[in-house]
């Protein structure tokens, strides 16, 4: 390798820069944003070159190019590569310049770039999530409407279920003229939902086919076949995790830590992590808290319990999900199934 090479992607364009090893001479050239566009600027460079690219949010097909043109990628972590710089000034051109400087110094901040079909099959579970909390969404308005005008589904645990369906056309027409007619909208766009997502579930269930990885995480409390699937396809490989907290990490589910004068303060979730992770140990905690009094001795029961007596159920949804993002690590890893905590409080997730 003769060069480094960094682009600054957008939404529209890339600036790249290329820098001799030996020279230190650089140039910086804008590549307008269109299929071929890319492959074409590195068609001159020597195969194996690393090109460095920020993980912005059109970075698939950027990357796609750089393989094609028979360079090797190296995916930036954004917020990690600001801070190594410590520039007080933005623009293009320092950036891309920054992300050279990182790479001669040999400390690129990098993270993996999962293969490309599986880039592709994480679409499923990624847009079936959206669905999902679209459909939420829908459900609670629904329920905010009938509680506005002192109505509500009697005598079924769920107000969408057969038995509560039954129930709403009646308490639709005790409804106002436009109210009701919102509703009703509201109703027929729920169902259109619910065919799209058994169509996602149907065609995960063709396409993704169940792993010795996915039946050790059902192992897990609140974790069926569809999160077990998002789960293995958002970490891809357990291995570049060196423990069990950096896992948590990823998947959003440790706060912030602040320590200083020997006080310690812990703040909010990072906003830079795997969401599609997050949500998924957060249904799958959600599901234990649905769930924590038909298995009132299971750990991550107890777990909850405690914690939604002493600081509510948000933060103990927030630590179940936690530890279900750690025990992950450890299944995985021992390739053993998950084991509830034993009344002596021996641990919980595999010794």
């Amino acid at each position: 390798m003769d060069e480094y090479i960094a682009f600054d992607s957008h939404k529209h364009y890339t600036l790249a820069e290329r820098e001799e090893i030996e020279t230190g001479r650089t140039e910086q050239t804008r590549i307008e944003h269109q299929r071929g566009a890319l492959r074409g600027y590195l068609d001159d460079a020597a195969p194996g070159t690393a090109v460095a690219v920020e993980a912005t949010g059109n970075w698939y097909w950027i990357i796609q190019e750089i393989e094609e043109a028979g360079c090797v990628p190296r995916l930036v972590h954004p917020r990690k590569a600001k801070v190594m710089m410590g520039m007080i000034n933005k623009t293009d051109k320092l950036d891309v310049h920054g992300l050279n400087r990182l790479q001669r110094a040999g400390t690129l901040p990098t993270v993996w770039i999962p293969p490309g079909p599986l880039r592709d099959l994480r679409e499923l579970t990624r847009g079936r999530m959206v669905l999902v909390a679209i459909r939420t969404r829908l459900k609670n308005r629904l329920t905010s409407t009938l509680t506005k005008y002192g109505l509500r589904v009697e005598v079924a645990t769920d107000a969408y279920g057969r038995r509560g369906r039954e129930q709403w056309p009646g308490l639709l027409a005790q409804l106002p003229p436009e109210t009701r007619w919102g509703a009703e909208r509201s109703w027929e766009l729920l169902d259109s939902l619910e065919e799209q997502v058994a169509a996602y579930e149907e065609r995960m269930h063709d396409l993704v086919q169940e792993t010795p990885v996915m039946r050790l995480l059902r192992s897990l409390p609140g974790v069926g076949v569809i999160l077990a699937a998002t789960i293995a396809l958002e970490v891809g490989r357990i291995d570049r995790f060196p423990t069990a907290e950096h896992l948590a990490s990823y998947a959003g589910t440790t706060p912030r830590v602040h320590a200083s004068g020997g006080k310690v303060r812990y703040g909010p979730l990072r906003p830079d992590v795997n969401r599609t992770l997050k949500w998924a140990f957060a249904e799958a905690a959600n599901s234990v808290a649905v769930n924590h009094l038909r298995c009132p001795e299971r750990h991550v029961s107890r777990l909850y319990r405690r914690l939604r007596g002493r600081k509510g159920h948000a933060k103990a949804i927030g630590a179940v999900a936690r530890h279900l993002a750690e025990a992950t690590w450890h299944v995985w890893s021992c390739k053993e199934p998950y084991r509830d905590r034993s009344k002596e409080g021996v641990s919980a997730v595999l010794s």
